[in-house]
């Protein structure tokens, strides 16, 4: 933890590098991803503050949007299309994801219910291959498919709805590799994640 003090007390050493910042922020990009401390937009895209809407939970999941039960995801979609008009959203999902892999093995997550509870909004992504580790191929694919998902959740999403039919609004899918660094994207066209 002193590491992550020390730098906090010297990041606001310099205020006027920051001061452009209270002028209120205008990013064009929505990036949801998962809540793994190894994935880091900021690092993955090299994009700089204000320059990415952030939205992350565990697993990379977007919750179905129900009308009249808000929810952290739903209102965070909402403002990023609706209030500061990004044009597009990146749903990334990532290998080595505890989440999905614990959907694509089944794992018994009783001790941990309110994990349990979240996950369970998300289908098993694909059949489970018996005891696959989280680098496994099959995971590979199952977090590829959990990505395309959430981005056909995003379209039932009345605001990203409206932002798409108006052309004003374009959705990816990214696949972060944790161990190599490498970033790939769903090609709508042929249906595969292919290097950016």
């Amino acid at each position: 933890m002193q590491p992550l003090i020390d730098h906090a007390r010297a990041h606001g050493q310099r205020p006027e590098r920051f001061a452009q910042l209270a002028q209120g922020q205008s990013p064009q990009v929505l990036f949801i991803t998962c809540s793994d401390s190894r994935v880091v937009p900021a690092l993955i895209t090299g994009a700089r503050p204000g320059e990415l809407f952030e939205l992350r939970t565990a697993g990379n999941i977007v919750p179905p949007y129900v009308p009249g039960r808000p929810t952290a995801e739903a209102a965070t979609v909402e403002y990023a299309v609706d209030v500061l008009g990004v044009s597009e959203i990146v749903v990334c999902g990532h290998s080595h994801c505890g989440a999905v892999g614990a959907l694509v093995r089944g794992d018994d997550l009783t001790a941990v219910p309110a994990v349990r509870d979240w996950l369970a909004q998300a289908e098993p992504p694909s059949e489970p291959p018996s005891g696959a580790p989280d680098d496994d191929p099959a995971v590979a694919d199952a977090v590829q498919n959990h990505v395309r998902a959430q981005m056909l959740r995003l379209r039932a999403y009345p605001c990203v709805e409206r932002a798409l039919t108006a052309g004003q609004l374009r959705l990816h899918g990214w696949y972060y590799e944790v161990h190599t660094g490498a970033v790939q994207e769903h090609r709508a066209d042929t249906g595969t994640f292919e290097a950016l």
